[in-house]
């Protein structure tokens, strides 16, 4: 398969300087460039299917009349903000 070019884009120099200062040793800008590209892809990509999955199950809901209240959800979240915290607090446990 033969490989595509992408565009090139003008930036200030002193945001190409920057960018430069972020290279890790041995990678080129093109490097760089191209893994944020796929990283941006990756993340819009991931966007679009949990809007998806938000407007299927809106759609869903309204079909069935089968809501969840919020207070409900919040409360379910804290729980278990506060069981993973508790247990980060936690010292931990040697072995003998």
């Amino acid at each position: 398969m033969k490989t595509a070019t992408i565009p090139s884009v003008r930036v200030e120099p002193e945001f190409r300087a920057e960018v430069e200062s972020v290279l890790a040793e041995g990678e080129s800008l093109s490097e760089f460039v191209e893994a944020s590209v796929r990283a941006s892809v990756e993340r819009r990509r991931v966007q679009a299917e949990f809007i998806a999955r938000g407007l299927r199950s809106r759609d869903q809901a309204k079909r069935t009349g089968d809501y969840v209240d919020a207070d409900d959800v919040v409360a379910a979240l804290q729980r278990k903000l506060d069981a993973a915290r508790a247990r980060l607090a936690k010292p931990p446990t040697t072995r003998k």
